[in-house]
């Protein structure tokens, strides 16, 4: 097994060229190098047999190719996973679950791949120079939000590695008083979930909160998931936590707080996803998507690991895609737009 610093290895073996570039792509997404990506004929004549961790070997017919599993077994003693799905299209749903099957057959084998920033890295975050002072003024269309009152829309910041950075920018470049509450979830080690709460939570404007049982989320609030067990909202729109964990390898499961959220505020739950490795959302993104939510992604330059937001933009139910900062004035932009409709419509009804 490779070192705390380095990138896990992976060898290739396929007798279908599209699966070894799927396969390729795949295992970057998940922060692996591929040490060896060939057909069956390719390794055997390799002169030197590749240091992998772990051997993905599909093959169009194992019965074409009798000597490479005795060549596998001779040269090294690494698992070996054999005849993996044939990977779908792209940018669909059933790729996605493709996709997330081979990384539960890469975690058994692996570990857990998800990298997480590290608790130093979310304390310098802590040292920048504050934004709020010089952040943008409300527009003048745009009502303040009541201070407590409870939020008719909500969006939802999905993110993994880089995203404490990325997330702390957008709401840096916020105006105080905007009519919105935020639901963030974070993958993170819990042991540095009251780092983040007390990093961001030093944000003059959006104060980051951790979830409570009972709690209706208010204009202004910035609530973190929980890592270790599943949270929804009951009929009255208040948290809620289950005994049970998230599903999925990782927690908070971005897709089901999506589905969770989403099932109470349908439309009026919109979601952004920052930077991050992994396909956490792209399954459900489509899904919010269908209520006429708006689903936005950080773009990939500005990106600590893009892998999240572009599996997201990969299934085309994206509107909008931006840096941190241009993310933050397109939700302002957003929601003058929409004060100054409902306040023609309420002029044409008078």
């Amino acid at each position: 097994m490779p070192g705390a610093s380095e990138r896990p290895q992976v060898g290739i073996v396929s007798d279908i060229v599209l699966q070894r570039h799927r396969l390729q792509e795949a295992a970057s997404r998940f922060c692996l190098d591929v040490c060896f990506s060939g057909d069956p004929d390719r390794l055997l004549a390799q002169p030197g047999f590749p240091d992998a961790c772990l051997w993905l070997v599909t093959l169009e017919d194992e019965a074409d190719h009798p000597a490479l599993f005795d060549h596998l077994l001779e040269n090294t003693d690494v698992p070996v996973l054999f005849g993996l799905d044939p990977a779908p299209k792209p940018g669909f749903t059933e790729y996605f679950r493709w996709e997330r099957r081979l990384l539960d057959k890469l975690e058994q084998s692996l570990g857990h791949l998800e990298k997480f920033d590290s608790a130093d890295a979310i304390e310098e975050l802590a040292q920048e120079s504050p934004k709020a002072a010089g952040a943008p003024a409300l527009p003048h269309w745009i009502t303040p939000a009541p201070a407590g009152s409870v939020a008719e829309q909500v969006w939802i910041l999905g993110a993994s590695l880089g995203g404490p950075a990325a997330v702390k920018t957008f709401l840096d470049n916020l105006p105080a008083g905007l009519p919105v509450g935020f639901v963030y979830a974070q993958h993170i080690d819990n042991n540095f979930t009251d780092v983040l709460t007390r990093v961001l939570g030093r944000h003059a404007h959006y104060q980051l909160r951790k979830a409570e049982t009972g709690y209706r989320i208010r204009n202004g609030d910035v609530v973190l998931m929980p890592v270790e067990h599943e949270w929804t909202l009951d009929d009255e729109g208040a948290l809620t936590e289950r005994s049970s964990p998230w599903p999925g390898p990782y927690g908070p499961s971005i897709d089901q707080v999506l589905l969770n959220i989403g099932d109470h505020y349908g439309s009026r739950c919109n979601a952004i996803f920052f930077s991050g490795m992994g396909n956490d959302g792209a399954i459900a993104a489509p899904l919010l998507k269908a209520y006429g939510s708006r689903i936005w992604v950080q773009e990939s330059s500005s990106c600590g690991n893009s892998s999240m937001p572009d599996s997201v933009a990969a299934t085309g139910c994206t509107g909008f895609c931006g840096t941190p900062e241009q993310l933050a004035r397109e939700l302002v932009k957003t929601i003058e737009e929409s004060c100054l409709l409902k306040g023609r419509q309420k002029r044409d009804s008078a």
